[in-house]
């Protein structure tokens, strides 16, 4: 049996701030490991493949587990599945936290990519019982400050690991999940199933899917260490497409396919997973080589920022991040999603092909930064917002996820690009990239983000989408 019993109860500002206050600790969680890997290298005696290892590990069980959570939620009710996703969380943060070894650490970070799952989710929520102009904003705020979490995890990390320890950098953002579930339960009224569950879980699909991410995200984070080991690259390849291609021909057969491929095949959906893969790549792309160009010895043609330094100078960065978010929900309901889109396109490229032609000084790229977190808040916050509105309700979570899991590939692949070139760009003998390799990354990124125009303005403009 299915079908709503009685109409949704009406949520307040209350139960939005708690989804909020999650977001805001999820994020935080997410993102400690990226700034503090050195450190982590010394005291856990990793080597530079295990550190990319546990650098990987949290995205690639989120690109797993975001697509199931969305489906479970849209099959048996976004809050019910939520708490339990962050009950994984909460596990996994407190493994992460304990952890004496590199095994322990990596089991924690496993459990812990369960948060990823939790925007889609969280849409389902907003959309049950919020009308759908206010829902637009409300996803504008759960999103931002998704972002502002994370940038405020890659702030604090450092000085809290250095300051504590390790353990406490894991411990205290997992002790604010617990806290922000805690909230959610007592304050969001529960959404009832709006599925049967009569044609069961697309466990194949399910399988196929899993072994389709995890061997693309292999293939992604190993690539630059296996271009002289060309037969295992290629064979990288041929098992992806080989999970690909079966994933493809089950999910068509499949009575309750997880991912519905004619929802993808929707204009509204794939659209907005192909910007959102290439903005992300452009973001991402700045997000590893502003940290490094700020690293670079001032005797060089860099700043020669230590830890402290570089996380207050992307600070300002961070506070457009979190503020991306309400402004493109806003801007969404009152221009539509494609100004919105368009907007956000237009001052990342402009941004990025300044900072390629200007990057002497330090403002340049605080501002440059500024920018592009405030270019990519907007054009991710529009277009998930654009998808969430723009089926069905009772689709609002797989849609969604399907937008999300492209955000953690473009991050991917334009993290492997940025680190590619800067390795392909260091003379033999130093460790110092040459300042061109800098300038590439920049041009590169601009050019493929300004590109996306082209698919941006085949978008609905209607202001309700």
């Amino acid at each position: 049996m299915t079908a709503t019993l009685s109409s949704p109860v009406r949520i307040g500002r209350a139960a939005v701030g708690a989804l909020g206050m999650l977001a805001v600790a999820t994020g935080a969680l997410e993102s400690v490991v990226t700034p503090t890997l050195p450190l982590l290298q010394r005291e856990l005696d990793m080597s530079p493949a295990e550190g990319a290892l546990l650098s990987i590990m949290l995205l690639v069980t989120g690109a797993l587990v975001t697509p199931v959570a969305g489906k479970f939620g849209d099959r048996y009710g976004g809050k019910r599945v939520l708490i339990r996703l962050m009950a994984v969380v909460s596990a996994g943060g407190l493994v992460s936290a304990l952890a004496p070894n590199l095994p322990v650490l990596l089991l924690g970070q496993v459990l812990q990519g369960a948060m990823v799952g939790a925007l889609p989710l969280s849409f389902i929520l907003v959309r049950d019982h919020l009308p759908a102009g206010e829902s637009k904003v409300a996803i504008g705020v759960v999103s931002g400050l998704f972002v502002g979490g994370g940038m405020a995890g890659t702030l604090s990390a450092g000085p809290v690991a250095e300051g504590l320890s390790r353990h406490w950098m894991f411990a205290l953002p997992t002790i604010a999940v617990i806290a922000a579930t805690m909230l959610v339960n007592r304050l969001m009224p529960h959404d009832p199933p709006r599925r049967s569950d009569d044609a069961g879980i697309d466990w194949p699909g399910l399988v196929l899917l899993s072994g389709t991410l995890v061997t693309l995200m292999l293939v992604l984070a190993l690539a630059p260490d296996l271009g002289s080991q060309p037969l295992v690259l290629g064979a990288l390849i041929v098992i992806l497409a080989a999970f690909a291609a079966g994933w493809t021909a089950v999910e068509r057969r499949a009575a309750s396919p997880m991912v519905d491929l004619r929802m993808l095949a929707r204009p509204a959906v794939w659209k907005s997973c192909v910007l959102t893969f290439v903005i992300c790549v452009g973001t991402s792309v700045a997000v590893y080589l502003v940290p490094q160009l700020f690293a670079v010895s001032a005797d060089a043609y860099g700043f020669g920022a230590g830890a402290t330094e570089i996380g207050f100078f992307l600070l300002p960065g961070a506070v457009a991040a979190s503020l991306a978010g309400p402004i493109s929900g806003i801007g969404a309901r009152r221009f539509g999603s494609r100004a919105v889109v368009t907007a956000g396109i237009l001052i990342m490229a402009v941004a990025l092909t300044g900072l390629a032609a200007v990057h002497t000084e330090i403002w340049h790229l605080v501002i440059g930064k500024v920018m592009i977190s405030l270019a990519n808040g907007l054009c991710v916050t529009a277009m998930v917002t654009s998808t969430a509105t723009s089926v069905d309700q009772g689709d609002t979570g797989i849609a969604t996820s399907l937008v999300l899991v492209t955000r953690v590939l473009g991050y991917a692949v334009g993290v492997q690009l940025g680190g590619a070139l800067l390795t392909a760009g260091t003379p033999s003998g130093s460790d110092v990239p040459a300042e061109s390799a800098f300038v590439t990354g920049f041009v590169i990124a601009g050019a493929v983000t300004a590109l996306s125009l082209l698919v941006a303005r085949t978008m609905s403009k209607g202001v309700k989408e």
